[in-house]
């Protein structure tokens, strides 16, 4: 009997067609090795182990980003563009008078389309080279506005909080599609293996409306949702080891209780909850390092304080929440996300002037100096701050001194992070009732993001029940005029 042969291995090539068909095929294995390795996936040679798959290893876009990093200054509630960032002189005069027919029908949460248009009783003056027009409840954020690209005619779907929020943070009005900040620490991974890639600070006065939900993992594999760290003295609970449990004690327990874990989840390896709690233990020890000096912010000047205004009573908390989250995106923390306004917040139903001016007094030097520390730190460049609620309010009034939701027409603004600063993009009609010019839906500002983290957002997808889906879903289309 002849040995069986492999002819393709004991023909010799004949050609030079023929000899790179045969060699091309390691170029392909060395391609593969280099993403294995990159993911954490390749048998350690030294070890003969095969490394557990990291989730949050770092991982390539699909261009070279112009944005790193994200913090997300979620204005909870809805902040009226029309006290804020968007002057309207045609709505001072038409103060008191019914909604022109010209407008047409529109739809409202709480029937606020029949009531008589309401005046704003905030200045506006213009400010830096690009003379942007903003509001005397941000006076310290106007000295910035050279860094901001205001978008003046953003609109969504709902007239409702929780369908609002949802369409803003996960990009449908329906609740269980991952966040942004998920989608975002799926596509890029994590800078630091020492801290989540993915924090939320929730307001102490109570959550958005909607909830966890906001800042969920959806359908993404669970190591992809937010975390949730608190502002004040002990931002992280239970983050210090108890004085009788040594170093070499807990490093045992968690050993013990990740090779249980890892013989418990070989019976169930698509549990991607389980395979995070397990990452979890393991991120949680490393924190006890990491994490404490990270929210320690004692050693930072009194300038640096008196900036983000930690010496105020009125800023104080917000302030620290705002130095905190600089201090996780110098350290790798991939996305943050600061939520201004308790579980009502900017929802100013009956008093829209003392609602905005409270929240506008908490959060605007603080965020005037967050963009300024980023700024001096050369970190804005590689940050994209982001500014906005679920949506606006209405032209019209609600028990005359409050605006109802306006999901039409709002503002919004993004600075640094690869944004072409000191402009304006996009208009809303005279009154400020809907988005008429350079409209922007929410999925435009979800793609305009994505690009700048280096995204084509129809290609960052993730197969769930046959599909591939998408933070945009079948919408979405980047804003050049916002890119630098």
């Amino acid at each position: 009997m002849r040995p069986l042969t492999n002819p393709n291995i004991d023909r010799q090539p004949t050609s030079r067609r023929d000899f790179l068909r045969t060699a091309g095929g390691g170029f392909g294995m060395i391609a593969l090795t280099a993403l294995l390795a990159e993911q954490g996936l390749l048998k350690a040679a030294d070890s003969g182990e095969v490394a557990s798959a990291n989730p949050l290893a770092p991982k390539q876009s699909h261009r070279t980003a112009q944005a790193k990093r994200v913090i997300f200054l979620f204005m909870s509630g809805g902040p009226s563009h029309l006290e804020t960032f968007d002057p309207k002189p045609d709505l001072q005069r038409l103060h008191g008078e019914r909604l022109p027919e010209s407008f047409g029908a529109v739809k409202t949460r709480r029937g606020v389309e029949k009531n008589r248009l309401l005046a704003t009783k905030r200045t506006f003056k213009k400010y830096g080279e690009s003379g942007m027009d903003v509001s005397d409840l941000f006076p310290h954020t106007a000295q910035s506005v050279d860094d901001l690209c205001l978008l003046r005619g953003c609109y969504g779907d709902s007239v409702t909080h929780p369908e609002s929020v949802y369409l803003m943070n996960n990009g449908s009005i329906l609740m269980g599609r991952p966040s942004l900040g998920s989608w975002v620490t799926y596509g890029l991974g994590t800078e630091n293996q020492n801290m989540p890639a993915y924090v939320v600070l929730p307001d102490p006065g109570g959550w958005v409306k909607g909830g966890a939900p906001a800042w969920g993992n959806g359908y993404l594999p669970a190591a992809y949702q937010g975390t949730v760290i608190r502002g004040g003295k002990l931002p992280i609970l239970n983050l210090h080891t108890p004085k009788d449990i040594t170093g070499e004690q807990q490093r045992r327990t968690l050993d013990l209780v990740n090779q249980l874990n890892q013989e418990h989840l070989k019976q169930r390896a698509n549990d991607s909850e389980l395979s995070a709690r397990i990452a979890s233990y393991e991120l949680a020890y490393r924190m006890q390092s990491s994490a404490t000096e990270v929210v320690d912010t004692a050693k930072e000047t009194e300038a640096t304080k008196r900036l983000y205004g930690l010496k105020e009573n009125a800023t104080s908390e917000f302030g620290l929440r705002c130095l905190l989250a600089r201090r996780m995106v110098e350290r790798g923390v991939r996305f943050v996300q600061l939520y201004c306004g308790d579980t009502n917040g900017w929802d100013g139903h009956s008093d829209i002037e003392g609602n905005h001016g409270k929240l506008a007094r908490q959060c605007d030097l603080p965020i005037a100096g967050l963009l300024k520390d980023l700024k001096a730190r050369g970190l804005l460049d590689s940050t994209l701050v982001i500014w906005g609620g679920e949506f606006g309010r209405t032209p019209m009034s609600e028990g005359n001194t409050g605006r109802d939701h306006n999901p039409h027409g709002f503002c919004m603004w993004l600075a640094g992070g690869g944004v072409k600063g000191g402009q304006i993009i996009g208009a809303t009609d005279a009154i400020g009732l809907r988005a008429v010019e350079d409209r922007t839906h929410v999925h435009d500002i979800h793609a305009t993001i994505l690009h700048l983290l280096g995204f084509d957002h129809e290609r960052l997808t993730f197969r769930h029940n046959g599909r591939d889906e998408r933070l945009t879903d079948t919408a979405g289309k980047v804003i050049d005029k916002a890119i630098a």
